[in-house]
C-alpha cells in the first residue's frame, strides 16, 4: 500500500508541474460559475415574477443544486481524457515505462497508484464548485444530505470514466489519441440511454440504457442513494482496472 501512495503522490503532484491541472480546474470553475449564475438569476426572476403577496418558496436543491451538479457531470466528460491521457502513455512516449514495470512494485499497485492520482486532481476540480454550493446556504435552507448523495454520484461517475481512460492510456503512446479515444468512449457511454429513447421496453434497450453512465447518475443528482447504481459504478470501476492490468501484462512481456 505504501508503494501504491508513493505513485499516487508523485502522480498527483506531476499534474502541479504543469499547467495542466491549473487549466482544468480553472475551466471547470468558470464554466460552473457561469451555469451557478445563469441558475440562481433565473430562479430569482421566476420567483419574483410569480409574487402573490410574497415570494414563491423555492426548492433549491431541485431547483438549483441537482440540475448544477447535473451540468458538473457534463462538463466532466471534456476534463476526464485530459486527465487521463498522459498517466500511461506519457511513460510509454519518454520511455519510462521498462523502468515502471521493472521496479519492484506490481502491476496492480502501479494501476492504483495511477488511477488514484487522477482521482486527487478530479477531487481538486470537483472542490471548485462547493464554492458556489456553500453560497446557497447562506441564501436559502437547501437540504443537506441530497448534496452529499449527488457529490457521491460525481466522485462515482469520475472514478468509474478515470479507470476507461486509464485503460485506454495503456493502448498507445500518443496522448491525443489516447485522450480523443477516452471522450468518444465516454461521451458514447453518456449517450446510450438516448439510443434507447423509441423503444424503452424491449430487452435490449434495457440492457444498452443500463449501461448508459447518465441513466444512475440520476438518481444521484435527485438526492436518491440506490444501491444498484453504485454497485454499477463500483462493477465498471473494477472491470476497467482489471481490463488494464491485463494490458499492463501484455506490455510487461513485451518489455
Amino acid at each position: 500500500m505504501r508503494n501504491v501512495l508513493l505513485i499516487a503522490s508523485k502522480e498527483f503532484k506531476s499534474y502541479f508541474t504543469s499547467p495542466i491541472a491549473y487549466i482544468l480546474m480553472a475551466f471547470f470553475g468558470l464554466i460552473f460559475g457561469f451555469g451557478f449564475y445563469t441558475a440562481t438569476r433565473d430562479m430569482v426572476r421566476f420567483s419574483m415574477s410569480q409574487m402573490q403577496g410574497g415570494p414563491q418558496p423555492i426548492n433549491l436543491n431541485q431547483q438549483i443544486i441537482g440540475p448544477l451538479l447535473g451540468f458538473a457531470s457534463t462538463i466532466s466528460l471534456f476534463l476526464i481524457p485530459m486527465i487521463t491521457m498522459r498517466l500511461i502513455a506519457e511513460e510509454k512516449k519518454t520511455g519510462t515505462i521498462e523502468l515502471l514495470l521493472t521496479s519492484p512494485v506490481n502491476d496492480i499497485g502501479i494501476i492504483l497508484g495511477k488511477w488514484m492520482g487522477g482521482m486527487l486532481l478530479y477531487l481538486c476540480i470537483l472542490a471548485m464548485s462547493v464554492i458556489n454550493i456553500v453560497l446557497l446556504f447562506f441564501w436559502g435552507k437547501p437540504n443537506f444530505q441530497p448534496v452529499l448523495v449527488a457529490y457521491l454520484g460525481l466522485i462515482l461517475q469520475g472514478g468509474c470514466l478515470l479507470a476507461i481512460g486509464l485503460l485506454i492510456s495503456t493502448m498507445t503512446k500518443n496522448q491525443i489519441i489516447a485522450g480523443g479515444v477516452t471522450f468518444f468512449v465516454c461521451l458514447l457511454l453518456w449517450l446510450l440511454s438516448w439510443f434507447t429513447a423509441s423503444d424503452p421496453n424491449s430487452t435490449v434497450s434495457q440492457v444498452v440504457n443500463y449501461l448508459s453512465i447518465i441513466t444512475h447518475f440520476d438518481n444521484f443528482s435527485k438526492g436518491m442513494l440506490s444501491l444498484k447504481d453504485v454497485v454499477f459504478y463500483l462493477s465498471m470501476i473494477y472491470f476497467a482496472l482489471f481490463l488494464t492490468s491485463r494490458s499492463m501484462e501484455s506490455l510487461r512481456w513485451r518489455s
